[in-house]
């Protein structure tokens, strides 16, 4: 009888055992939550901001756009910056991506992005922009805790 076999007693245990470990990894990975990056995890204020351009066939517009987006960054008070276009997602209903540019900055406080929002940088880079857009749309987000 094979129960009466020790060393098949011992393998099947064994067998037993990594299977079961291997089972409790698993599902304890699966319950952990994914990464998240200290800088966002650590923002209060997230600044999502949306441009449309006048000329979307301007790639010197866009461009220069994306240069000023980036220039924003040397504000004392922005913490982090993102500079984006339009990804090349799937297509579906919920998407949009009619907009040419975008950026995130993100910011320690409320006030931290009152004072960004009268910076002379802030102000230099709508004087030297504003008439390359013909719509922005802003989100402003707070964490939730």
């Amino acid at each position: 009888m094979a129960t009466d076999n020790p060393h098949f007693s011992r393998r099947a245990f064994i067998a037993a055992s990594a299977t079961a470990t291997a089972a409790v990894a698993v599902g304890l990975n699966a319950q952990k939550p994914p990464p998240q990056s200290s800088m966002i995890s650590d923002t209060t204020l997230v600044h999502h901001v949306f441009f449309w351009l006048k000329n979307p066939d301007s790639q010197e517009d866009l461009q220069a756009l994306l240069a000023g987006i980036k220039g924003l960054g040397a504000v004392p008070q922005v913490k982090g910056v993102h500079v984006g276009v339009p990804a090349s997602t799937e297509k579906r209903e919920v998407v949009e991506n009619s907009y040419h540019a975008s950026e995130i900055l993100l910011f320690d406080s409320l006030e931290d992005q009152a004072t960004y929002q009268s910076h002379p940088l802030h102000q230099q880079f709508i004087d030297e922009h504003s008439h390359r857009w013909s719509k922005v749309v802003v989100f402003d987000t707070i964490n939730a805790g």
